[in-house]
């Protein structure tokens, strides 16, 4: 299989695995500083929720592994609710309903937008998740083929917003297509139905469809394609600062054990999503950089703000270009991460 890529960890991170594999303990030196781990019901609160996404490989392993469980022990219920999409993690967050969920950049960045009091905490990937797919049969062979067609996507994901992205840079706009406004699973079987010509695909159910049905990825584009973030709400960085930690520890040692353990992942998301093996394997090895800083900053700015103008122009952000800026000033929290990948 292919070559494990390795990167270079913090030492506090490494010292945080071995002690993960040789007492089940996942806190580091600096968790220690503003997590009780002792179990002594010192936390800050004793319930937490978060979700778990197929498109979020480090939750997976987290999940599989009671990592946060463990750190926390018996003085805190932590409760996994699956996200199925951007979207619908952000009205998880915004409803109250889950103190820390995964999200593509842009629909974080949109939500805040829109007033959602929401921050991004820590990055889980950087991956090549969405693309343009048509059917195997299609006549659509370019971005140009899209006019007068109908594509599904789901609003307010990556895969809506990179469709934008894709249309916009051909000189098109959404005036110029049918959106059929579709959760990701039910893009794709309408795809396969013949009941749209285009679907704006989401890893993992785009790679089954491309193995499994021949499905073409009639356009690709990485840049157009934005961070994995992990977010939290004000409230839940303000009150649960030393839980907020844990879970941003227990990911950074769960990105290392993935980048170690690639072949794991895969099978983690094949049991998750009920694909076959071969199509994890792409996504994980191929498609999911997971080999990045946790740390959010200016790299993941600089990718919101090259997408600002098209989130603009789809009417989608109700304040316009000044609450995106606001947004894009106010969206980072990087003490937990900062904390979690220091020496």
């Amino acid at each position: 299989m292919s070559t494990v890529i390795r990167r270079t960890v913090p030492a506090i991170v490494l010292a945080g695995a071995m002690a993960m594999l040789t007492t089940g303990c996942i806190a580091g030196e600096n968790a220690a500083a503003t997590s009780d781990t002792s179990g002594s019901g010192d936390w800050s609160t004793d319930q937490l929720t978060l979700d778990w996404a197929t498109y979020n490989p480090l939750s997976l392993v987290l999940r599989d592994q009671g990592l946060i469980e463990q750190a926390l022990g018996d003085d805190v219920s932590v409760e996994w609710v699956q996200s199925t999409g951007s979207n619908t993690a952000n009205e998880l967050l915004r409803s109250g309903s889950a103190d820390i969920a995964s999200t593509a950049g842009s629909a974080a960045l949109l939500a805040r937008a829109n007033g959602s009091p929401i921050k991004v905490i820590d990055i889980y990937s950087q991956p090549e998740w969405s693309a343009i797919v048509v059917g195997a049969d299609s006549d659509i062979g370019t971005v140009d083929d899209l006019a007068g067609t109908s594509i599904a996507a789901t609003k307010g994901t990556d895969p809506y917003f990179f469709l934008l992205q894709t249309l916009d840079e051909a000189g098109l706009s959404v005036d110029d297509v049918e959106v059929q406004n579709l959760q990701h699973a039910d893009g794709w079987s309408a795809l396969a139905a013949g009941s749209v010509d285009a679907w704006a695909g989401l890893d993992p159910i785009m790679a089954g469809a491309e193995i499994d049905s021949g499905a073409t990825l009639v356009y690709r584009n990485v840049d157009f394609n934005t961070y994995g973030f992990l977010n939290a709400t004000e409230e839940f960085i303000d009150d649960h600062a030393d839980v907020a930690q844990v879970v941003v520890d227990a990911y950074e040692q769960a990105r290392i054990w993935a980048l170690e353990n690639p072949e794991e992942t895969a099978a983690l998301l094949a049991e998750a999503s009920g694909l076959d093996a071969a199509v994890a394997e792409t996504v994980i090895i191929e498609r999911s950089n997971l080999d990045v800083s946790g740390v959010p900053g200016a790299d993941q700015i600089a990718v919101l703000e090259r997408i600002s103008p098209v989130l603009v122009d789809s009417g989608d952000v109700q304040g316009g270009q000044d609450a995106l800026d606001a947004a894009l000033e106010t969206i980072v929290y990087d003490e937990f991460a900062l904390n979690a990948t220091s020496e």
